[in-house]
């Protein structure tokens, strides 16, 4: 366990009612840096991740000398620094560069087969496709930074259909030159099924109905959870009741139904769509998108209108430093976004406050069952939505760390009804107090009916590109 004494020296302006044990993590970085800043001869480390076609991000940063009484607390701050940036840019490599090599064994011991750190280990893995390790280097050896973008959808031309697979339910639309002509969501389980032809069957139905309201179809555009490469679904929790032995069948559903619609098909994380709604429909750029559905899904798109070749997974990234926080039922890991910013937020803060929810229903019903109080302005409801909003508040800021983001847009059914303006207002609220300068240089947002009226659906199904006759 890492020493924490300056964790735990850590006092936010505005603490959480619900979660006073709340550290959070742009706090301990901040409290930790200018702790750096007052040492002699700090030590430079420098952390490159790498993706395919040579892609690769690159964060320096500076860490206590050896000998320094608080040199231990160098663990926990590279660690979680580490691990964001494997969630936010993603990566089968990572280099780290310094004179302090204590630092590049420690992480290569956690991100491991057999390390604390495993299931990041495996995950990119599986996303890369490719064995992860991780390289100890002298600081001046890091490679160079070089950043991919994509010019990917945009397109509002002809007829289409856009779909959105979530884990609580599934959208699909209609769309002719940028119109919603149909819309439905329908609620499954996606997550419960452990054969590939029940999603393939689920996605084939809402396909066919959508294109009963087309003259034609001309492209498929879709967003899911998970991560997706070259329309193969990698890991995505969707399909968490799918066997490793006939995971290659669902990698490959999308390649399969573009067989039989014989159109162009592009699919990507939901994060995605989400951040490529908000830029179409308020006609802004640097943009972060966060729904809170399920889990917490993120897309970015940056100064110029791109997608970045980053894997955007924030539901993985620590948001909350304590040791002792909030446990990802998936990772293993405390602290990360999900338990902070999606539904898993709301039925953990209703134990806090007494709010009993029935446990035979889906989730979507769970989660309706609570808001259903906050309509009623029920106190105990609008804590739980005011601390998700603190949370939020305390987030962003950490994510600005890593984005350079000047909007930041919430959606998802956590923040349905009032919830939502509630959370917007807690968030400005930290911001204001804790982070004057980034309050004033950042917009929030929640979709407006403009947003509604573009929204998601036309973002998914601008995302192919028709191919010219």
């Amino acid at each position: 366990m890492y020493e924490t004494k300056i964790l735990y020296s850590i006092k936010p302006k505005i603490i959480p009612e619900l979660h006073p044990e709340f550290i959070p993590g742009i706090l301990a970085n901040m409290e930790y840096q200018k702790l750096v800043d007052k040492t002699k001869n700090p030590c430079l480390v420098k952390i490159c991740i790498e993706r395919p076609n040579n892609s690769r991000s690159v964060f320096e940063t500076k860490i206590f000398p050896e000998g320094h009484e608080l040199e231990p607390e160098n663990f926990w701050y590279i660690e979680r620094l580490v691990k964001t940036l494997l969630w936010t840019r993603g990566g089968y490599k990572v280099i780290i560069g310094g004179t302090y090599k204590k630092i590049g064994e420690y992480v290569k011991k956690l991100y491991s087969k057999k390390g604390e750190r495993k299931f990041d280990y495996e995950m990119m893995c599986t996303a890369y496709d490719r064995k992860f390790v991780v390289q100890i280097v002298d600081y001046n050896k890091v490679p160079k930074q070089k950043e991919i973008t994509l010019a990917i959808g945009r397109h509002l031309d002809g007829c289409r259909i856009g779909f959105d697979l979530g884990a609580s339910d599934r959208k699909v639309s209609a769309v002719i030159n940028g119109k919603p002509v149909f819309s439905e969501e329908v609620v499954w389980q996606p997550r419960e099924h452990t054969k590939w032809t029940y999603h393939y069957h689920e996605i084939m139905s809402a396909l066919h109905r959508a294109a009963a309201h087309l003259p034609r179809v001309d492209a498929i555009g879709g967003s899911s959870a998970g991560i997706w490469t070259n329309n193969r679904v990698r890991v995505a929790s969707l399909f968490r009741g799918i066997p490793k032995k006939e995971f290659k069948k669902i990698s490959d559903i999308m390649l399969k139904i573009q067989k039989v619609w014989k159109v162009p098909v592009v699919v990507v994380n939901d994060g995605e769509v989400t951040a490529l709604a908000a830029s179409m429909s308020l006609n802004i750029n640097s943009v972060l998108g966060i729904a809170m559905g399920s889990s917490e899904a993120a897309g970015y798109v940056n100064e110029k209108g791109n997608i970045t070749d980053w894997l955007n997974e924030l539901a993985f990234v620590p948001v909350d430093f304590n040791p002792q926080a909030p446990v990802d039922e998936w990772s293993g890991d405390v602290g990360c976004g999900v338990q902070y910013f999606s539904q898993q937020a709301v039925f953990r803060l209703a134990q806090k406050v007494g709010i009993q929810i029935p446990q035979d229903k889906p989730l979507a019903e769970r989660l309706k069952s609570v808001q259903e109080l906050l309509s009623q302005n029920d106190p105990r409801a609008i804590k739980i939505w005011e601390t998700i909003g603190i949370y939020l508040g305390y987030g962003i800021a950490y994510y600005s760390q890593f984005y350079n983001i000047s909007h930041v847009l919430i959606l998802g059914r956590v923040t349905s009804g009032q919830g939502g303006e509630i959370i917007l207002n807690k968030a400005k609220e930290v911001l204001t107090a804790e982070f004057p300068q980034i309050a004033k240089n950042l917009q929030l947002h929640l979709p407006d009916e403009k947003s509604r009226r573009v929204g998601q659906s036309i973002a998914a199904a601008s995302l192919p590109q028709i191919r010219k006759k």
